[in-house]
C-alpha cells in the first residue's frame, strides 16, 4: 500500500535533494537516484546498488514509484500512435506519438479536460477534471519512450488534453526533469509548451527562461472573432496577449510559433492574412498554419480555394509559413481531438 509514501517522480532533482538533506541523507544520492530511475529505468530500490542497503531500505519506507495504466492503443493509417491512459482515480488522459523521417514528437497531456472550452477543440467538451501531478506528465514520456525503444523520441509537445501554462508548476517541474542531465538529458529546444494566451503565465514562463519553444493558438487577429473561437480572448485580448508573446521572444531568444488553424468562413478572408502577415512580421515568430478537420459540429473545414487564397496573400506579403499536415485523424490524435473517455 502506497497511503504514506510519496511518489518520487513528482520531484524535481533540486526537490528531492531538499526532501532527502532533511533526513541526513548524502546530498549526491538526488542525482544517483535520477540516473537509476530516468537513464537505466530501473523502479526498485533494492536494484540501485551504489546506494547503502541501510539507505535502500528507509527509501524504501518513504517513497514509492507510480506508473500508468495502459487501457488502449491505436494506430493510425499514417503510423501515429495514440495511447489512452488510465490514472490512479479512475479518470484518464491520451497521449499521442508522431514518427516522422527526421524526428519522433511526444505530443504530452498536462490536465484532465480543460477549463478553456476553445470551440474548435474536443479536450474541454466534458469539463475540466483536475491537473496532471508531474508523475503523470512524466510517465507519459516514460511509458512511450520504452515502448518504442530502441527508437527514441526526440521532440517534445506539451499540446495535448488540459491548457499546460494552466497547471503552470507541474508542467515546468516536468520540463526541468525532461532537461536534467541525470534525468531524460532531452535538449531544451526540443520542447514546446503550447498556450492558448494566458499572458501572465507566459511572462512568468519566460522570467524561468527554461530556453524551450513557446507556441501560441492564435487562430484569429480580430477581437471578436477570436473571442467566439477561444473565450479566453474575453480576458486577455490581442493588445495584451502579443506584447507578452514579444517579451518570452527577448528573453527566451527564441521566436515564438504562432499556430493559425484555418476555419471555413471565420478567419480565412484576405484581410485576415493581411493582418495575420502584419503581425507575424512585426514580432518576428514563426507561423505554423492548420487546415480545421471539421470535428466539431459548430464550424467547418476551409474549402480549397480558401486555403490556396490565404496561402497566397501570405506568399504575397512575403510571409515563410509552415502548413502542418493533419496527423492521426482517422483515430482522433489530431490537434483538438484529444478527449479521453473521463466517465
Amino acid at each position: 500500500m502506497n497511503e504514506n509514501k510519496k511518489d518520487i517522480k513528482n520531484y524535481t532533482s533540486e526537490e528531492l535533494k531538499f526532501f532527502l538533506h532533511k533526513d541526513k541523507f548524502p546530498k549526491f544520492y538526488a542525482k544517483q537516484i535520477f540516473i537509476w530511475i530516468y537513464q537505466k529505468r530501473v523502479e526498485d530500490f533494492n536494484l540501485m546498488t551504489d546506494l547503502s542497503k541501510e539507505n535502500r531500505d528507509i527509501l524504501k519506507e518513504a517513497f514509492y514509484f507510480s506508473n500508468l495504466e495502459l487501457l488502449k492503443e491505436e494506430t493510425s493509417s499514417d503510423g501515429t500512435k495514440k495511447f489512452l491512459f488510465g490514472l490512479e482515480d479512475g479518470l484518464s488522459i491520451e497521449t499521442v506519438f508522431i514518427p516522422e523521417a527526421r524526428r519522433a514528437t511526444l505530443c504530452i497531456s498536462t490536465q484532465v479536460g480543460c477549463k478553456f472550452k476553445c470551440g474548435f477543440c474536443m479536450s474541454g467538451q466534458k469539463g475540466f477534471k483536475r491537473d496532471l501531478r508531474v508523475s503523470e506528465i512524466i510517465n507519459q514520456y516514460l511509458f512511450v519512450a520504452d515502448k518504442i525503444s530502441p527508437n527514441k523520441i526526440t521532440n517534445i509537445v506539451f499540446m495535448g488534453i488540459g491548457e499546460p501554462l494552466d497547471n503552470f508548476e507541474n508542467t515546468t517541474k516536468t520540463v526541468r526533469i525532461l532537461t536534467n542531465q541525470r534525468g531524460i538529458c532531452l535538449g531544451a529546444k526540443r520542447i514546446s509548451i503550447s498556450t492558448c494566451g494566458l499572458v501572465p503565465e507566459i511572462y512568468q514562463l519566460a522570467e524561468l527562461d527554461l530556453k524551450i519553444k513557446l507556441s501560441v493558438s492564435l487562430h484569429a487577429v480580430n477581437n471578436n472573432i477570436r473571442s467566439r473561437l477561444m473565450p479566453v480572448n474575453k480576458k486577455y485580448p490581442l493588445e495584451v496577449l502579443i506584447p507578452a508573446i514579444e517579451e518570452f521572444s527577448k528573453i527566451s531568444k527564441h521566436a515564438v510559433i504562432i499556430e493559425y488553424v484555418l476555419i471555413k468562413d471565420k478567419n480565412t478572408k484576405k484581410e485576415d492574412a493581411g493582418k495575420l502577415a502584419e503581425l507575424i512580421e512585426k514580432i518576428g515568430a514563426k507561423l505554423n498554419i492548420l487546415v480545421y478537420n471539421g470535428h466539431s459540429q459548430e464550424f467547418l473545414p476551409p474549402k480549397q480555394e480558401e486555403i490556396d487564397n490565404f496561402k497566397k496573400e501570405l506568399n504575397k506579403k512575403g510571409i515563410f509559413f509552415t502548413l502542418r499536415k493533419s496527423r492521426g485523424q482517422d483515430i482522433n490524435a489530431a490537434c483538438g481531438q484529444l478527449r479521453s473517455i473521463m466517465e
